[in-house]
């Protein structure tokens, strides 16, 4: 009798808590744990969903220079299964750091990366010949530009929608410098036709002058900004076009050639500087056209020009 008493006695007693009301302690995730970098130790599975579901859903903020723009996950397919990684939150060890990755449209990442392209990116720009104050070359300033490294922008975009934490992010970029700068311009022959004067310049800066031979004034030597385009030596002189070379036939090289031991022809058309075996002509004009050096100073120049080097032709 007194063991069956004291039997009911502690079913009364396991059964109190629930004969109180009293409900089961909510399970909840361990202390300290990480879902994606969001803490969710403590908290139940309803309040691990709601806590993580917004936070992959704030946009991201590009920068670049004075620019921003508002990336909406949404915008990019982002999915992300987070009942699963709840599911593994709370079956983890006190802190524990699970990771949670949204998938994204790479292709959506990478159309929105090239728009940006071009709308951010823009050349640089050369430093030009501009013309000239009295007899000296003027340059426009060169200007660097911007390219947007695609491959690199797309990776910070998709690891920023990827990641909570990760709500600013900037556009990866390159400066890219000028070929050519005011500085370090390079050569710049002027030719004075009225005074038989080539003056060879790098930059602004006058290195070296030389007599010439300019046209006739039948042939005159045209007159403008030309550059050289071709450079030819030990060059072939072939009659042009022309009713004052009519019936002459070629001449190889060798020192009868007209054109001396170097050709530079420019981008006026039949025109160039030359060596010439004829001395007597420099100073005067009296070519065809073309600006006639002694040859010594030909071979010169010819060694000190590039194809491109601008040529300002002008009558002073």
């Amino acid at each position: 009798m007194i063991r069956r008493l004291a039997l009911s006695v502690l079913v009364v007693a396991s059964l109190a808590p629930a004969l109180r009301g009293d409900a089961a302690p909510p399970v909840v995730i361990a202390p300290g744990v990480t879902l994606a970098g969001v803490s969710v130790g403590g908290m139940s599975n309803e309040q691990a969903q709601a806590a993580l579901g917004p936070a992959f859903a704030q946009p991201v903020r590009l920068v670049f220079r004075d620019w921003r723009w508002r990336i909406r996950p949404a915008r990019f397919g982002a999915a992300v299964a987070i009942a699963d990684g709840v599911g593994r939150a709370m079956s983890s060890r006190p802190g524990a750091a699970v990771e949670l990755t949204p998938t994204i449209d790479s292709e959506q990442v990478r159309t929105f990366v090239r728009a940006l392209d071009k709308r951010v990116s823009y050349p640089a720009v050369d430093a030009e010949l501009t013309g000239l104050k009295g007899l000296r070359p003027q340059f426009n300033t060169e200007r660097p530009g911007v390219q947007v490294l695609r491959a690199l922008t797309a990776q910070r975009i998709t690891r920023a929608l990827q990641s909570p934490q990760i709500r600013r992010t900037r556009v990866a970029a390159k400066v890219i410098e000028p070929a050519r700068t005011v500085a370090k311009f390079g050569p710049v022959i002027v030719i004075r036709r009225g005074a038989n004067e080539l003056r060879y310049y790098n930059g602004a800066r006058l290195i070296k002058k030389f007599g010439v031979a300019t046209g006739q004034a039948v042939y005159p030597t045209p007159t403008g900004m030309f550059t050289v385009v071709d450079k030819q030596l030990n060059p072939w002189w072939r009659p042009p076009d022309s009713a004052w070379a009519k019936g002459l036939d070629p001449i190889p090289p060798g020192p009868g050639n007209p054109l001396g031991t170097r050709w530079m022809g420019l981008s006026a058309s039949g025109v160039g500087i030359h060596g010439t075996p004829d001395d007597a002509s420099i100073g005067y004009s009296a070519s065809h056209g073309c600006i006639r050096m002694h040859i010594p100073d030909a071979e010169w120049l010819f060694h000190h020009v590039n194809i491109g080097t601008p040529v300002v032709i002008t009558d002073v």
